[in-house]
């Protein structure tokens, strides 16, 4: 995990003193709230953990950061990060507002999947941008997929999503990922679309996981331009792109207990190597230190 967003830059200095006092309990929830772990969160986690500290009777700051490790990695092991793709064909829908990094998650995803020994194809459903449609086949390309495009420019989105699994189900590839609209005129459009493609998907085989990309710069109001998403397009997992330079990494856990939804994949960077699988253990590591 990058040191630059992680928490335990902050918190180095205090937990070398010598003992728990006023001034670290207040340092520790300045560091926090800076993180972006959100001031309801922040306040909990610092309530459970004075909580422990009297329970065990210790003044140790060695001991204190122990326990927030402990008690953050709790918390986001709440929810199942496994992503689910034994299915044959697997299909994945890759949904998102524009802007957040989801075709280059798409790629990077790919080239994860193909590193794991898994044949990948790639829709192109984003039909309204021929430019997104170029983007998503260099990654494609670089991921080790191949790709469905659309025949013409503005194909009906869900006619590319039947023939990206129908392809699947042909040429027996394990997985097919599709890529959606990010935005439309309205937001009842987008949302109508995403369930034609659902539908028409699901005619074919089941859908085993819808991942909403999120971008980790954005913190908190990326969740609000998402909560159409969340509320109509049955998201199973959610993708954090963007945790490195300036992100906040208490979004992480933020995040996932606003939405309820597990954290299944995490980007820290620009490489087509830089998209890992979630593990709370070792995200916790990195950001605590």
């Amino acid at each position: 995990m990058a040191a630059s967003w992680s928490l335990s830059g902050a918190l180095k200095s205090m937990f070398a003193r010598d003992t728990i006092d006023a001034e670290t309990w207040s340092d520790l929830e300045d560091a926090m709230i800076s993180a972006d772990f959100g001031p309801d969160i922040t306040e909990s986690v610092i309530d459970e953990l004075r909580a422990s500290v009297a329970r065990f009777k210790t003044d140790d700051p060695t001991d204190l950061k122990r326990m927030l490790r402990e008690t953050l990695e709790e918390r986001l092991a709440r929810l199942d990060p496994t992503l689910t793709l034994s299915a044959r064909p697997a299909v994945v829908l890759v949904v998102g507002v524009n802007g957040v990094g989801k075709t280059t998650t798409i790629g990077k995803f790919t080239k994860f999947l193909v590193g794991h020994g898994r044949t990948v194809v790639v829709g192109a459903a984003d039909t309204f941008r021929a430019a997104a449609v170029e983007q998503l086949a260099t990654w494609a390309e670089r991921g080790g997929a191949s790709i469905v495009r659309p025949q013409q420019q503005g194909q009906d989105p869900a006619s590319v999503a039947f023939q990206t699994v129908e392809r699947a189900q042909r040429e027996g590839i394990d997985i097919a990922i599709i890529d959606t609209a990010g935005r439309l005129q309205t937001k009842s459009g987008l949302m109508d679309e995403l369930g034609k493609i659902r539908r028409v998907v699901e005619k074919q085989t089941e859908i085993a996981e819808v991942l909403l990309v999120l971008d980790a710069t954005t913190g908190q109001n990326g969740v609000a331009q998402a909560e159409a998403f969340i509320q109509h397009a049955g998201v199973t997992g959610l993708v954090i792109t963007k945790l490195d330079g300036s992100a906040k990494g208490g979004f992480v856990l933020a995040v996932q207990e606003r939405t309820g939804i597990p954290i299944k994949l995490v980007g820290q960077g620009e490489g087509i190597n830089d998209l890992t699988g979630f593990t709370p253990h070792v995200f916790v590591q990195g950001l605590v230190g």
